[in-house]
């Protein structure tokens, strides 16, 4: 059972990676927990980063500091939403 809130911060972020990342809404609906991110979406290179963590923290109205974004927080779908989720949900 997820926590309260939990899959509306998972939503948020297929969103912002659809939206940041110029996905179609299919590909997105696809993603799973264990679906690879970083270093295998070609659209999330190092600048496309930035951009997904400015749209979560105005999305969902957390603050990200830069010393909490690593490639482990990247690496999938499920790591991202979980860090996501942890910021939001607190």
């Amino acid at each position: 059972m997820q926590p309260d809130g939990s899959l509306e911060v998972e939503n948020a972020v297929r969103a912002v990676l659809r939206d940041v990342l110029g996905l179609s809404e299919e590909r997105a609906a696809a993603f799973r927990e264990e679906t690879p991110l970083f270093g295998a979406l070609p659209e999330l290179d190092s600048l496309a980063v930035a951009g997904v963590l400015t749209e979560l923290e105005d999305r969902l109205g957390i603050l990200i500091e830069d010393d909490e974004v690593d490639g482990e927080m990247l690496e999938t779908f499920g790591a991202l939403a979980r860090f996501a989720q942890s910021k939001a949900l607190g």
